[in-house]
């Protein structure tokens, strides 16, 4: 072994030495190949420290290294005012616009200009209008494969007649705004119609991406109101980006009659989109079913078809951005393989292009320039005939077509989120030359606005037509006086583990028990074509679980944009007994940093990296609870049982260790185990503090006395390996388990399936 060991050292040196020697003699002899020849030595001037600083100062300027700190500032930037917007119950892509304004001349640029000229000075700003043209590609082919067009197939009747009228409302109100505006802020030499047109398509829009988001955290999705508004903004999509491409055919043509041709060579490529591209790509979709990944070959076929659709309608003359959108539209209806897809194209194009594309509208955008009343009064008009046009036409329709008020209202609401698709629009006109910098500015500002508006909008309607209470608090009315458990999970495995654990306590009380099962979903993960099939997946074991326990269940999904502090609602709102929760791992998740970066970092042992305050997050978490669990365990004002799964079915064998006298509500749960499963309960007195207490021994033979045989006091100090790998379960107070993982117990190698179980009296 030894020998080995000096034979591979003896090789590494002789080899080193060697080939150093080789390039040694190398450069040596190549000193003589100088001869004769002109070689120029530059001559360093100054000290080395000088030398070094302008050789740093040049590298900073670099072309490169200024985009990448361009992309570290705007990705930084827009999670933070994202994070704040989705803690304000907003929209993350409104903390986007934000933080492109903030970016932009009209904050940093105005007080911090020496700043503002370092980081984005404009020869580099080619660059990043190229990655963020790239990044809304790729955006706009994931708004395409959000699209259910079988949906659209099924329920579109209601929903084009809602779809179009808030198309054509605020298309008419655009045109009319235009025509009293244009003397005064048209740039010079453009067209009414040209000018017209667009302020036309950008009262118009509706960002579907957003408004689906807005659906899916309000749990409207399974509603009919949700399945109208979904429909009626897909709708709205596919005709306002049709209506676009024309409008972008007549402004370059210079008139209608000029652009028969675009718009005829456009209908073409459609036609050649649907008739042959997707059925061919259905084809390749069908061969890939049900092998779960997608081989890069596939992935090749299809971005080459993105990338080629895109370059068709760019050359045709209707932007490249209606060519990534049709390419997503045909893509295979499969909703398996669309998510495969989504997944290799949304996090590169969310994450780190899409912001790019915020900040340089934000350079765009002058605030500035509306520096008097008059400008802001204009602004004023703008957004109230946006609003207008489209919540007054979209509300309306849905009330012409006999839906509710609160209904009606609602979808109006929904219908006037514009967001990044107003962006969008707006860009195009920029880049077309149709739109000053003083009317995008305005424009802007509108998109934010009535973005912004639409969650107080619908808290509004909400307040004024009483809705049905939420379902926790259903609940609460249904099951008074029951022994009310509440599951928390976040993958089918957890959930069928965490309802066994419930039937376990509840088993023997039939209709004295209620047991609730719930995942809330970040709504960033999810697509609207997908929700069903997602929950459905994430239930199916649990449903299972159920069937064979013969145990009822009430369901509950739910997408949010802030899983913790809805989770903490929902908890107290619905009075119950019991919270299941599983054991979280990661550093970062629920904290700060987390938050801001989406970073997710599993470890062994956190509570050693950093000291920590008890009950409380910060940026790094140092408790054996990840910042998540943490933030339960301090706002919710009912037991909480986290458990640490082993292959756990059933709690037979119960192992209970009391370290002190305030763990001793532990025997609570046991006795609740041993009433409705039939458990066998050995309690650990580690302190040796049972003993002294009269009271405890007492209740200790009362439960012998109802249920004897099975519980048991145990005073040993050593507990062997065999005993705790024979056991089902052990219970433990939350304040000892962190003993446990503080002291690095031997026990941890060997312990069964945990439940902590946190007693908020004392936390």
């Amino acid at each position: 072994m030894n020998m080995a060991k000096y034979r591979n050292i003896i090789f590494y040196v002789a080899t080193i030495l060697f080939f150093s020697g080789l390039m040694y003699w190398f450069f040596i002899e190549g000193k003589t190949l100088e001869a004769g020849e002109s070689i120029l030595i530059k001559q360093s001037k100054g000290t080395i420290w000088e030398n070094f600083t302008e050789s740093f100062l040049v590298n900073l300027h670099h072309p490169l290294a200024l985009l990448l700190a361009q992309i570290i500032t705007i990705i930084f930037v827009a999670r933070l005012f994202g994070w704040i917007c989705m803690k304000l119950k907003q929209p993350s892509v409104i903390g986007e616009m934000i933080a492109g304004i903030v970016l932009g001349p009209s904050l940093v640029g105005l007080y911090f200009p020496e700043f503002s000229a370092f980081l984005f000075p404009k020869e580099s700003l080619g660059n990043l209008q190229f990655l963020s043209q790239i990044g809304l590609i790729l955006f706009m082919y994931i708004v395409g494969m959000e699209l259910d067009l079988s949906v659209l197939r099924k329920r579109a009747h209601d929903a084009v007649v809602i779809s179009h009228a808030s198309i054509i409302f605020p298309f008419a109100l655009g045109i009319g705004l235009s025509y009293f505006i244009y003397k005064e802020f048209a740039p010079d030499g453009v067209q009414f119609s040209s000018f017209a047109l667009f302020i036309a398509i950008a009262m118009s829009i509706t960002a579907f991406p957003v408004l689906a988001r807005i659906v899916q955290e309000r749990n409207l999705q399974k509603t009919k109101l949700g399945t109208i508004v979904i429909t009626c903004a897909a709708a709205d999509d596919i005709t306002a980006w049709c209506i676009l491409a024309a409008v972008i055919a007549i402004v370059k043509a210079g008139s209608f009659a000029s652009s028969i041709y675009v718009i005829l060579m456009a209908i073409a490529y459609v036609l050649l989109m649907i008739k042959i591209v997707r059925p061919f790509l259905k084809r390749i979709g069908e061969l890939q079913a049900g092998k779960g990944i997608i081989s890069k070959s596939i992935v090749a076929i299809f971005f080459l078809t993105l990338i080629i659709s895109s370059y068709a309608t760019e050359v045709i003359g209707i932007h490249a951005l209606f060519g990534a959108f049709m390419a997503g539209a045909i893509m295979p209806e499969n909703v398996k393989f669309r998510n495969l897809f989504i997944e290799k194209v949304e996090d590169v194009a969310l994450v780190l292009l899409l912001p790019l594309f915020f900040v340089f509208t934000g350079l765009r955008t002058q605030i500035g320039l509306l520096n008097d009343g008059y400008l802001w009064l204009i602004t004023g008009l703008i957004i109230l005939t946006a609003v207008t046009g489209k919540f007054i036409g979209s509300a309306l329709t849905a009330k012409f077509l006999k839906i509710s008020w609160k209904d009606s209202l609602t979808i109006g609401a929904l219908m006037n989120t514009r967001g990044l698709m107003e962006l969008i629009v707006l860009n195009i006109g920029y880049d077309l030359g149709v739109l000053s910098p003083q009317i995008f500015a305005m424009m802007v500002i509108m998109a934010l606005v009535t973005t912004f508006m639409t969650g107080p909008s619908l808290d509004l309607i909400n307040y004024f037509f009483k809705g049905k209470k939420d379902l926790a608090e259903d609940n609460e009315d249904k099951n008074g006086g029951k022994y009310k458990v509440l599951l928390s999970f976040d993958n089918p495995e957890s959930g069928s583990v965490l309802l066994k654990l419930a039937d376990n306590f509840t088993n023997k009380m039939n209709s004295n028990k209620s047991i609730t099962a719930m995942t809330i979903a970040p709504v960033d993960e999810l697509h609207s074509y997908d929700i069903d099939g997602y929950e459905k997946d994430l239930f199916e074991n649990l449903i299972d679980t159920s069937h064979e326990l013969k145990l009822e269940v009430t369901t509950l999904f739910k997408a949010s944009t802030d899983i913790e502090n809805d989770l903490i609602s929902i908890t107290n709102k619905g009075r119950y007994d019991l919270l299941l929760m599983m054991l979280g791992k990661s550093i970062y998740e629920g904290s700060l940093l987390g938050k801001l970066l989406g970073f997710t970092t599993k470890i062994i042992n956190p509570g050693k990296l950093l000291n920590t305050v008890k009950g409380k997050s910060y940026i790094f978490n140092t408790s054996p609870f990840d910042d998540f669990t943490l933030s339960i365990l301090d706002k919710t004002n009912i037991p909480v049982g986290i458990m640490v799964d082993k292959n756990f079915e059933s709690a037979d064998k119960i192992f209970i260790p009391i370290f002190e006298l305030n763990d001793f509500y532990l025997v609570e749960y046991a006795k609740r185990l041993i009433n409705n499963n039939d458990s066998q309960v050995i309690i650990l007195d580690a302190a040796g503090q049972i003993r002294k207490n009269t009271e405890i021994r007492e209740l200790i033979r009362n439960i012998e006395h109802i249920a004897p045989n099975h519980i048991t006091l145990y005073n040993e100090k050593m507990i062997e390996k065999d005993f705790l790998k024979s056991q089902d379960l052990m219970l433990i107070s939350n304040k000892s388990w962190r003993n446990l993982i503080d002291s690095k117990s031997l026990w941890l190698s060997d312990i069964p399936s945990t439940l902590i179980i946190s007693n908020p009296s004392f936390f």
